[in-house]
């Protein structure tokens, strides 16, 4: 009787136990997906920013043409030197 109670009070922490291993499993998994998340977020933003910087250089290189400062050749080049 009293190997039975010590069996089930062994069960019992055991299952305790585990369920707070799974539970800081968890808690890992869904907190390496919040970095990632974050990470990615910030990557979006910088492209969007270095994106907004080029069409601006680009504006910028098009007004010299529309102004005659550059020609067709001198615009293209800039152009393509920018867009790689």
């Amino acid at each position: 009787m009293l190997a039975n109670f010590i069996y089930f009070t062994v069960f019992i922490i055991l299952a305790f136990v585990l369920s707070i291993a799974v539970k800081a499993i968890t808690r890992g998994v869904e907190a390496k997906q919040v970095i990632k998340d974050e990470k990615n977020l910030e990557l979006n933003k910088e492209n969007e920013s270095q994106s907004l910087e080029i069409i601006d250089q680009i504006k910028e290189l098009k007004d010299l043409y529309d102004k005659g400062v550059l020609n067709g050749d001198e615009f293209k080049k800039a152009k393509d030197k920018l867009l790689k």
